[in-house]
């Protein structure tokens, strides 16, 4: 996502209803100019800029949506300035606004587009203060949620840092969430369990723990109640075809090679080249028993 695309999302598409029907409510004309003055000069001063934008927070009579827009812009610069402390102090303020100052929906998008914004950073422990900064507000506000998607953002984020003790904690703390008090799993959470065990499997498949990518794939498999997302199940499948084809389990892998292959194409994935390469190097028990079909090659069509 671009800077542009980043600000245009947040600024010009995020009116909720609550603005737009309140009709006894009169704009704040002066705070608006304002607004727009200092977001006119943020690329050529971005510094003067932030100096406008402080100036729209600092009038605003109450917390409300133009200071919330003025402190969004106040990440973003001083972000990309490369000042994180300045970045984690305006995020800190704007989390603020979240309480009452601006809709659940608009805080809850914002909030998702600003860690996907800072997402970019090397600094590692920039990145984890922000994180919990976003996980600390999100458990004052009750928004249980956005805290496990957020800490699933983060997950994810570490996993593809191959930061795997970073990983590892996140991935505890998720999993207490989706357990009840006898320490079971929560089959209601079942969405959420099997997003779990898809960053545990390619974490495990990343470090080579077989036994451990064993015994993920059988608990995928009794989970209950769960409509994930199908690149989720594209790993899991994906994992269930390895487990098997190294077990020798030649229809078992062709059954989870499939499923996985197609899971992968519905999400739009690359993954499901690599899936059916391993597919078409499955033997066939075709020579075993003849009265049976399989055309692997039926899955190349579908490409």
């Amino acid at each position: 996502m671009s800077d542009d695309d980043f600000m245009m999302e947040d600024d010009d598409q995020d009116y909720d209803f609550d603005y737009e029907d309140d009709e006894q409510e009169e704009p704040d004309v002066d705070l608006e100019n304002k607004y727009y003055n200092a977001k006119a000069r943020k690329e050529d001063d971005p510094e003067g800029a932030i100096r406008e934008f402080q100036s729209v927070v600092e009038s605003e009579e109450e917390k409300g949506d133009w200071g919330f827009r003025a402190l969004k812009q106040m990440v973003k610069l001083s972000f990309k300035s490369g000042d994180y402390n300045a970045t984690l102090t305006y995020y800190e303020q704007l989390l603020t606004y979240t309480k009452s100052a601006v809709t659940r929906n608009h805080s809850e998008k914002s909030i998702n587009n600003i860690l996907d914004y800072i997402s970019s950073s090397d600094d590692m422990v920039f990145m984890e203060k922000f994180y919990q900064t976003t996980l600390d507000a999100l458990v004052d506000a009750k928004n249980d949620r956005l805290w496990v998607k957020t800490n699933l953002k983060l997950a994810k984020l570490w996993l593809d840092r191959k930061e795997y003790a970073r990983l590892n904690k996140i991935l505890r703390q998720l999993h207490a969430s989706c357990q009840k008090d006898d320490g079971t799993d929560d089959q209601r959470k079942g969405t959420h369990l099997l997003e779990i065990f898809a960053l545990e499997i390619q974490m495990y498949t990343e470090t080579k723990n077989n036994k451990k990518l064993k015994a993920l794939y059988f608990q995928c498999l009794h989970v209950k109640s769960a409509i994930p997302h199908p690149r989720i199940m594209g790993v899991i499948r994906e994992c269930g075809g390895k487990m098997h084809m190294g077990e020798e389990e030649w229809d078992k892998a062709q059954t989870d090679f499939f499923e996985s292959f197609k899971n992968y194409d519905e999400a739009g994935s690359p993954q499901r080249i690599q899936v059916l390469n391993c597919l078409v190097r499955v033997p066939t028990t075709l020579e075993l028993e003849p009265h049976r079909h399989f055309d692997p090659w039926f899955c190349a069509r579908l490409l």
